[in-house]
């Protein structure tokens, strides 16, 4: 019940394998005579399984007669504009996921309908937000939650509200969080499992936090270590802090939250400053305000404009040579090879091109069935052009730019690949560019060595745009994160910063250098 629909999915059903069933079944603390609410039973594996552990007083909801025929005590009845009298002990299972742009009409008329999604929802939430929330508001006071849900509605924006909610109505007792780990059939998400307590008391009880990293799948053992905070390979055992309102929810440590927490003051905006985690603001320079940030151009077909052979190109032909630096060639400070690209523009027709770039055109015309089959964006583009040439005007700047992979997998590493490129140099869609603004008086190898801190990737595995183990750098998380500015009337910050920018210098040179450098960008952030 996590898949994005689809013609044969339109209630986003994503069957719960057994293993995961009873895991969840084992969080519960409820007796045996306990009144339990399924939901979304789908095929029925949670009442199955509860009932088989002795639980007896159950009822589901399943909206697909089809699936829930024949299963006792279901109700084939949305969950979403059923009316339910009673209080629940335990509410358990695996709420639908799917967007507002991929429900049924049908499904978006009965939420238009729905007091509960009026009130604390809108067309850019998740159809599984009001699961979630109404699920609670049936709980009884001590009542159980326990769902498994994709991990991303913890710090989206769209789910502040029912965030929110969630902390005014109770408290979160355990999380379990499987990253990638292969639990549905041909779906891939970051996913946790939570235990939630319905309580008008605050409670300031840790939560119990359990990360499992590895990227293949449970078994029984696996499960059986979880359950019972067994050390193994790729998982980790934590107690953080209750969620807060109006905050992202992050599952890390402690000790990483209150790195980030000094991080992020370090970079505030200094206006009537008292103390240092005192400001009347909270608003942090960014990337944003420092650097024009933009996505690589698309030529549609990538091997079609790839050549490798040019020393034989005529003089017309190596005017049209775009060097390119793509994703795969990064590495932290630096890049490791250019890729050249044929560039062609304003050529009005197929005789031109034939005539004035004859080792284009034969080298473009094995491909020309599917270069004009490209997405077009709407417009006529020939085959010998690119599709979308975004932010080519920045890109031809002639200054030195940043440029970082857009997405960038961080399984088995614990860096980003922020490098420095020379002028000229050109970002395909793999590539995100950034480039220091003319009134920025820090230089761009003080931005560079920041960018590549370990704080930075702190800060975006926690704050960023991530799905499972990929980091994604389009132009909005770059422009988020936080950035230390320099107070160029105070001496000592002077000299740090060209210590700082000398050091950086070294760094793509030798990157044996890193941890000199880093060393100096510690003392940005102590008072």
């Amino acid at each position: 019940m996590t898949k994005p629909i689809s013609v044969k999915n339109k209630f986003g059903q994503y069957f719960t394998p057994k293993l995961i069933v009873d895991l969840m079944i084992s969080l519960s603390k409820v007796d045996k005579d306990a009144l339990i609410l399924e939901p979304s039973c789908g095929k029925g594996i949670f009442i199955e399984n509860l009932k088989n552990k002795g639980f007896k007083n159950i009822i589901g909801y399943e909206i697909d007669e089809i699936l829930s025929r024949n299963i006792p005590n279901v109700i084939n009845e949305s969950f979403v504009t059923a009316k339910i009298d009673k209080k629940f002990d335990l509410i358990i299972g695996n709420p639908p996921y799917i967007r507002w742009k991929n429900l049924e009409e049908e499904l978006k008329e009965e939420l238009n309908e729905s007091i509960l999604w009026n009130k604390y929802f809108n067309s850019l939430c998740d159809y599984s937000y009001i699961f979630i929330l109404k699920s609670i508001e049936l709980l009884k006071d001590g009542g159980e939650l326990i769902f498994i849900t994709p991990e991303y509605w913890l710090n989206t924006k769209h789910s502040l509200n029912l965030r929110n909610y969630m902390v005014k109505n109770g408290y979160f007792e355990e999380i379990i969080h499987f990253n990638e780990t292969p639990i549905f059939d041909k779906a891939t998400v970051s996913t946790i499992i939570f235990k939630y307590i319905k309580s008008n008391k605050k409670n300031n009880s840790k939560i119990k936090l359990t990360k499992y990293y590895a990227n293949r799948k449970l078994t029984s053992e696996i499960i059986n270590n979880i359950q019972n905070q067994i050390e193994q390979k790729n998982t980790t055992y934590l107690n953080i802090e209750q969620f807060e309102e109006n905050k992202r929810w992050l599952l890390t440590s402690n000790e990483i939250k209150n790195e980030l927490k000094i991080f992020e003051q370090y970079c505030l905006i200094k206006s009537h400053q008292t103390s240092l985690f005192d400001f009347e603001t909270d608003k942090f320079h960014t990337i944003g305000d420092i650097c024009d940030i933009g996505n690589g151009m698309v030529s549609g077909l990538d091997k079609a404009f790839q050549i490798q052979d040019i020393q034989h190109l005529n003089k017309n032909e190596k005017k049209h040579i775009l060097k390119v630096i793509k994703a795969k060639d990064l590495k932290p400070f630096s890049y490791t090879n250019i890729t050249y690209y044929i560039f062609l523009l304003n050529i009005k027709d197929e005789e031109e091109l034939k005539n004035n770039f004859p080792n284009f055109y034969n080298h473009l015309l094995p491909f020309k069935s599917k270069l004009e089959k490209r997405y077009n964006y709407n417009r006529n583009i020939p085959y010998w052009e690119w599709v979308f040439l975004r932010n080519y005007n920045l890109f031809s700047k002639n200054k030195k730019r940043i440029f970082v992979p857009c997405k960038e997998r961080i399984s088995n590493k614990d860096y980003f690949r922020f490098a420095l490129i020379d002028k000229n140099l050109y970002p395909t869609q793999d590539v995100t560019a950034l480039f220091k603004k003319d009134n920025i008086k820090e230089s761009i190898y003080y931005i560079l060595a920041l960018l590549n801190n370990k704080r930075v990737f702190d800060w975006l595995i926690n704050n960023g745009v991530r799905k499972g183990n990929i980091v994604e750098f389009s132009e909005k998380p770059i422009a988020s994160i936080p950035f230390r500015k320099i107070n160029w009337d105070n001496e000592k910050e002077v000299l740090l910063h060209n210590k700082i920018v000398e050091l950086s210098k070294k760094t793509i040179q030798d990157y044996s250098n890193i941890n000199k450098l880093n060393l100096e960008i510690d003392k940005l952030f102590k008072g």
